[in-house]
């Protein structure tokens, strides 16, 4: 396509290393434009160093994100030594140190003047927010709470104080403080992984029956978002039997297929609901057919989340407004959304979620 001499090439992050050095050879770019920087936070990545190598001293670079710092103020570096490469230490060790502490070995923390430090290395810089570009109907937020059933409970409380369950003849163990949350989180939407990669699945009706409700309180279509594959397979059998005109999107499902269901999702009668895993879905899809996203329970990343609420609360939407539902059943659930809720840009809710597991 550099080849063809067009004025404007188009490409995903993986993208540009196939077409680098054609670019550099051509010469003739003066301009990039990358949506979605923060893919590009980790200079030993590929896509850092194809990026890297067609930036010149006289190319303009325009880097759009609203999370230039989404889990830690670490994450800030490749950002800046893209743009602003003689404000920052020239090894990402030195900046390491100047916006974090070491607390132990293998923890660190960011330091009280890590979101100026991180401010300045990302000048030149300007913020417009949404509502300053857009006139966008109101988020409404609630939360439905919903009840572990005595089994969820029994392997919850199994599982948070001996970090290990037998269920169904499988071992489920956890063996550090992430994966303890992520278990937990499991068994709170009703089916969770087993040390070989099987599935076990909970009852978990309840959780189920307060999602058709939701389901029938808006007559638009509705965005469901499950962190889990075996979640997501759940939700989509569940309500195929109840009648209810259902897709999903994970990360199984081919780009083809993907960019199908979302044209009919927003073009079409049907489907009416759309289940996702938010890693598979959440950047750079617009999805204003639906009025409602709900959260089958919360995500890992508060940019995720973001995003996820962002395909529908968009350009185009003509709802009275986006209604977003969390579904929480267990302390640790209300815990995470209350920090997703939050948004806390460097995480560090998330974090302690991690590190004060058994005191859930």
């Amino acid at each position: 396509m550099v080849q063809q001499d067009y004025e404007f090439v188009i490409t995903n992050y993986d993208g540009l290393n196939l077409i680098a050095n054609e670019i550099n050879n051509d010469g003739r770019f003066d301009l990039v434009i990358v949506d979605e920087a923060n893919a590009y936070k980790t200079p030993t990545t590929r896509r850092w160093k194809a990026l890297n190598s067609i930036i010149k001293p006289n190319t303009h670079l325009w880097m759009m994100t609203g999370t230039p710092a989404s889990q830690s103020p670490v994450d800030a570096y490749g950002l800046a030594k893209l743009v602003n490469p003689n404000g920052i230490p020239k090894f990402f060790t030195a900046w390491r140190d100047m916006v974090m502490n070491k607390i132990t070995m293998f923890k660190w923390g960011p330091k009280p003047q890590a979101p100026q430090l991180v401010h300045e290395a990302l000048q030149p810089a300007i913020r417009f927010t949404k509502a300053q570009c857009l006139d966008l109907p109101p988020v409404l937020t609630m939360t439905r709470i919903v009840p572990l059933t005595p089994q969820q409970t029994k392997y919850y409380n199994i599982l948070k104080e001996r970090m290990a369950i037998q269920a169904a003849g499988e071992a489920i163990t956890a063996v550090n403080a992430a994966t303890v949350v992520s278990k937990l989180l499991q068994i709170s939407c009703g089916a969770v992984y087993t040390d070989d990669k099987d599935v076990v699945e909970f009852d978990a009706g309840p959780r189920l029956a307060v999602l058709e409700e939701i389901l029938g309180e808006t007559d638009r279509k509705v965005l469901i978002f499950a962190l889990f594959r075996s979640s997501i397979d759940s939700i989509y059998h569940h309500l195929l039997k109840k009648g209810i005109n259902t897709e999903c999107i994970h990360g199984g499902v081919t780009p083809n297929k993907r960019a199908d269901t979302i044209r009919r999702f927003q073009n079409e009668k049907d489907p009416k609901v759309l289940v996702m895993q938010p890693q598979a879905s959440a950047h750079g899809i617009t999805l204003t057919a639906a009025d409602t996203v709900i959260f089958y329970g919360p995500l890992m990343s508060v940019e995720q989340y973001i995003q996820c609420i962002a395909r529908a609360d968009r350009k185009g939407q003509n709802a009275d407004k986006v209604t977003v539902i969390h579904i929480e059943g267990s302390p640790i659930e209300k815990k995470m959304f209350t920090a997703l809720s939050s948004k806390v840009v460097d995480n560090s809710l998330l974090t302690r979620m991690f590190e004060n597991e058994i005191n859930f």
